[in-house]
């Protein structure tokens, strides 16, 4: 099969420094759009990424004109669900960078139009795809944890707040750490559990830190008049099935504590944590046991993707399926639960309410 044919619209650093750099490695598309509000970033990133005559554009509709068969959804929070649907509309597949959108409303908006078109929709959720993870995923579908009944989905910093682009702007972004890396916490715990049937959730939101003007952040100190969004969020989730998870979001948190994109399960028959690289735990023979997988070749064959780091895997998933040669990993349907979990700690924080589904 001939490459296909893939357009970007938001040019910004999510597109320059992980999908686009990830599609050139897959050599299964040839990206021929660019589109930015910028006209310098698209015309930067298509001399960069694209084919020789690629089209750049500042208003997203003139791109999905264009006979293409994908699209990269990389701008903003708030226009993913406007985008996105725009996109599965004009007949083209679809990722889109996480958060899938600013609510849950949004979200459904954009699963809605994926069913209507017949069209494929992932998000951006690479972490998925590192090795630690994906052991982790088989180590739960073989019952190797049994019935998994707690879990914490962590994702602290202790000063890293970013202070570039519009992470600050809660118009734009919809929310601060919870909506941009407690979402990876989040979906990673949900995936590994294979649990999407929340209850009810209790959450908090704060804005402890945000006015500080010496706070020896790791991207330089942030202006307090500009930083609207939280500074650190919190949930506390029941599932369906009595489950319960404790989540975890902060970009500034006096603690040492610290790490993204993490999850701890707790089942019946083991448990498994990555605070210190992935390790399973429990007992055997009358004797606590933990043992911990070596990663060193930095990943897994999974789809054909030999050692490709897991932005490239995520590429090649998401680029397979467009062409027919395997299915998705990261569903649409799946990305929703986590954004309605998301939606309802905000809301949960704002009304002091439990919020149940």
């Amino acid at each position: 099969m001939s490459k296909l044919q893939v357009g970007v619209i938001g040019c910004g650093g999510i597109a320059l420094n992980k999908h686009l750099p990830a599609v050139r490695k897959t050599d299964m598309a040839d990206i021929t759009a660019f589109c930015d509000v910028v006209p310098e970033n698209a015309a930067k990133a298509a001399k960069e990424y694209g084919v020789p005559g690629a089209k750049t554009f500042t208003d997203y509709h003139e791109l999905l004109r264009l006979d293409l068969d994908a699209v990269y959804v990389c701008t903003p929070n708030r226009s993913h669900s406007e985008i996105t649907v725009a996109a599965l509309e004009a007949k083209k597949h679809v990722m889109c960078e996480k958060p899938m959108a600013i609510n849950y409303a949004q979200a459904l908006d954009m699963t809605d139009a994926a069913k209507r078109n017949g069209k494929l929709l992932t998000i951006g959720y690479q972490n998925r795809f590192r090795g630690d993870s994906i052991f982790l995923k088989k180590e739960c579908e073989n019952g190797v944890l049994g019935d998994i009944y707690y879990a914490r989905a962590k994702a602290i910093r202790r000063r890293a707040v970013p202070t570039w682009g519009v992470f600050l702007n809660e118009y734009e972004q919809g929310g601060g750490p919870l909506i941009d890396i407690g979402t990876h916490a989040l979906d990673l715990t949900l995936w590994t559990m294979g649990n999407y049937k929340p209850k009810s959730v209790t959450g908090a939101v704060f804005h402890k830190l945000n006015g500080e003007t010496e706070p020896a952040n790791a991207f330089g100190a942030w202006d307090p008049g500009t930083f609207t969004v939280e500074d650190s969020a919190f949930g506390f989730i029941l599932m369906e099935n009595g489950a319960v998870i404790s989540l975890e979001a902060s970009w500034a948190l006096n603690s040492l504590d610290v790490g993204e994109a993490k999850t701890v399960l707790c089942g019946t028959k083991a448990g498994a944590d990555m605070n210190d690289g992935l390790t399973i735990n429990g007992t055997r023979h009358n004797r606590l046991y933990s043992f911990k997988p070596s990663f060193d070749a930095r990943g897994v064959d999974f789809f054909g993707g030999g050692e490709a780091p897991p932005d490239v895997l995520e590429q090649l998933t998401f680029l397979g399926a467009v062409m027919g040669k395997n299915d998705l990993v990261v569903l649409p349907e799946q990305a929703l639960a986590v954004t309605q979990i998301l939606d309802a700690v905000y809301e949960s924080a704002k009304t002091g309410k439990q919020i149940v589904f």
